[in-house]
């Protein structure tokens, strides 16, 4: 349009009516000022690292992206015309132009929360795909533009966009440091009980796009030559990304790797990408993405939360490169370690909630491969340690006996077949009697136990076939089962899906104030696009019972049912780091991992942020510091992580209250390591543990410390 405009005050034109009159086009001037939108800078820093000229309807901005390189867009602030005019890589005296002409496009589907269900926001159990529901495409109506310098890195935001009745701007982050962009539209509803997805993604008609690729989920590198005519096909991947090449590089397009999915009872891998023409019928240029499956895993489908007033963030990532032939997704990779739990010295990783019903498999003779889907897709993540769920929705866990206890004997057989010297597999049970709610269990070696006691029966007794076995007909005997044997139990999915006012409903009960009863285990559960954490729920959870006066510890779980090699397992995951010297052997028992379970001695983490030091006035996790008179107390923290970071929480409660001090980590660049120390004011408070959050929604938790005076 500028350009239009510019050609157009040239020259003097005739309008043919009574007479002839001779206008100038001059008359056209002040549109001008009405098409070059108003842009605010003054929140940028130009004495910063990155650069800012606005200048003929054009924002043109450049920041370093590594060593001798820097990264330059042209934002075309004329409306109607693609948002990224150009996009470039800069090395000394040599430009790379990656791609031109590209606008980012987003899809909203939204639908209805059932609010009346259980506990509210609090949900699970929800239909919402199968209910009305309607996909907006996002319409960006250029308004005005802002400029904002955050820590390390720049961010852009162009008002307005728009889909049926939320609102917001876009908003772009450049990363100094790294050729890494965010890319949002960040809005909100007035409406209540609404929840939502999204597909993301670039397109551009005009654009010289030459092949796409992607690794499947054999982990091998495939492509596609561009017909700019070609339908658009979703396409089951690995590490969630899809790779736009040019004539003068790569566009890589990935969303954040656990932020981006909601929870489901199954990580089917549900083709999260696409490309091609006409996507959904909504997107008639050729493009590139990301996708939700509407229907999930056709089971409880909840999508994300979107209360009202709350500004979701429907975003994905970029990393552009010169490099062809796919080479960008090695760079992609690294920010997820390869979609594996990175080893840390002292450490071995633990991940539990298993529902995957293999020992019915086994008794029920399916055919099956000698080394099972899951092992071989834990392995491939780094998982270590692998804590059973079994008999949830398969086996007899009721049953008096006959059942049960074969059952019980097969699972120890196969946990002792499949665990190795850098796998462990342990079994475990979600049993959810007596106690109330759901819960987990774990005893440090096999133990044969029923659910219930006739009046006549002995609480234990010497089974010809299986030796020791237990019948448990209370609460009461539960708990005496724990302490004799030494097992832990703790409350699965805390108040949510089967747990739901648990376990607030039985926290003044003996066996919750038992040192047997570890706490609560963690999930991001329910999903909610506006937060800058994962899993809240759990995290209330755990600074409710610390203020409930018991030493209570939180571990990950992943609450997953049958898994493959080939699922999306790495997004739908979490890990707990154990302090552990070596790895039990199944043999000799594995009462070590209960006992850095029960003394706080780990960490939990997403996979990219890690937690390998943490201490207050020397003492670790799990532990009780002595404060000073005056409260002081010195933190120390390092910090290993590859997306850059946001914050470091500190969280601390009285018995009463929970008090938050944030801790500004923005001037942080991708994939670092460093060691922090901060002193803090800790008077009158009980315990106090930390939080770190990355630009993802990555993050890490350590577990509290506990403070007297």
């Amino acid at each position: 349009m500028m350009n239009f405009f510019k050609k157009l005050s040239r020259f003097s034109f005739k309008i043919k009516g009574k007479g002839f009159w001779i206008f100038t086009v001059y008359f056209f001037l002040p549109f001008l000022a009405f098409a070059q939108i108003p842009v605010d800078l003054n929140s940028f820093d130009k004495n910063g690292e990155a650069s800012v000229s606005s200048k003929e309807g054009f924002l043109e901005i450049t920041w370093p992206t590594g060593k001798d390189e820097k990264g330059k867009i042209y934002v075309n602030l004329e409306q109607n015309q693609p948002l990224f005019n150009k996009i470039e890589l800069i090395k000394e005296e040599s430009i790379s132009e990656i791609a031109t002409n590209l606008d980012p496009v987003f899809l909203l589907s939204v639908g209805e929360r059932d609010l009346e269900k259980r506990d509210g926001w609090n949900i699970f159990f929800d239909q919402t795909a199968y209910k009305p529901y309607e996909t907006h495409l996002v319409k960006l109506d250029k308004r005005n533009a802002q400029v904002i310098s955050e820590g390390s890195r720049t961010k852009i935001l162009i008002s307005e966009v728009s889909a049926g009745n939320f609102n917001g701007s876009l908003e772009i982050i450049l990363f100094n440091g790294s050729p890494l962009l965010n890319i949002a539209a960040v809005m909100a509803t007035e409406k209540d009980a609404r929840a939502i997805i999204y597909d993301a993604g670039l397109t551009g008609s005009e654009n010289e796009w030459e092949e796409v690729f992607w690794a499947d989920t054999d982990d091998y590198l495939q492509s596609s030559k561009v017909n700019l005519e070609t339908k658009s096909e979703n396409l089951a991947v690995k590490y969630r990304t899809i790779i736009g090449e040019t004539n003068g590089g790569s566009l890589a397009v990935f969303p954040p790797p656990h932020q981006y999915f909601y929870p489901l009872d199954n990580a089917y891998n549900l083709k999260f990408t696409w490309y091609g023409k006409q996507y959904r019928k909504k997107v008639p240029e050729f493009g590139i993405g990301i996708r939700h499956e509407l229907l999930g895993d056709r089971r409880h489908v909840p999508w994300f939360n979107a209360p009202p007033e709350t500004k979701q963030r429907l975003n994905f990532f970029i990393l552009i490169s010169d490099e062809k032939d796919g080479k960008v997704l090695n760079q992609v990779k690294k920010f997820t370690h390869g979609d594996e739990y990175k080893p840390l010295e002292g450490f071995y990783t633990m991940a539990s909630h298993f529902h995957t019903e293999h020992v019915m498999d086994v008794l029920t003779h399916k055919p099956l491969p000698e080394i099972p889907g899951h092992v071989k897709a834990l392995r491939d993540a780094g998982v270590n340690i692998m804590h059973l769920g079994e008999f949830h929705l398969a086996g007899n866990p009721r049953d008096r006996g006959p059942k049960r206890l074969p059952e019980f004997h097969k699972m120890f057989e196969e946990c002792a077949r499949l665990s190795t010297g850098d796998f462990l597999m342990l079994p475990g049970e979600e049993p959810n009697s007596h106690f109330g709610g759901h819960w987990m269990n774990l005893f440090p070696e096999p133990v044969y136990w029923i659910m219930s006691r006739d009046e006549d029966e002995p609480f234990v007794e010497e089974h010809p076939d299986y030796g020791k076995v237990y019948r448990v007909g209370n609460k009461e005997e539960m708990l005496r089962l724990l302490e004799e044997e030494n097992g832990l139990a703790w409350t699965a999915h805390a108040r949510i899906k089967g747990s739901t006012g648990y376990p607030d409903e039985y926290k003044d009960e003996e066996f919750f104030k038992s040192d047997r009863f570890l706490g609560a285990a963690w999930k991001a559960m329910p999903a909610d696009l506006s937060q800058k954490k994962l899993g809240k729920r759990v995290l209330d959870v755990m600074d409710d019972m610390a203020n409930w006066g018991h030493k209570k510890h939180v571990i990950a779980e992943a609450d997953l049912f049958k898994i493959e090699p080939d699922y999306e397992l790495y997004g739908n995951m979490n890990i707990n780091y154990l302090q552990l010297e070596e790895l039990p052997k199944f043999e000799d028992g594995w009462q070590s991992v209960l006992d850095v379970m029960e003394s706080g001695k780990f960490f939990v983490s997403t996979g990219e942020v890690l937690l390998p030091a943490f201490n207050v006035d020397g003492k670790g996790a799990g532990e009780t510091v002595n404060l000073q008179r005056n409260g002081k107390a010195e933190i120390t923290l390092e910090i290993d992580w590859t997306f850059p970071l946001n914050f470091v929480e500190i969280v601390s409660g009285n018995g009463e209250e929970v008090f938050r001090e944030k801790i500004d980590l923005t001037k942080t660049k991708a994939f670092g390591k460093k060691e922090y120390r901060f002193t803090v004011d800790l008077k009158d408070r009980k315990w106090v543990r930390l939080e770190v959050w990355d630009a993802a929604v990555n993050g890490a938790f350590t577990q509290p410390v506990w403070l007297e005076e």
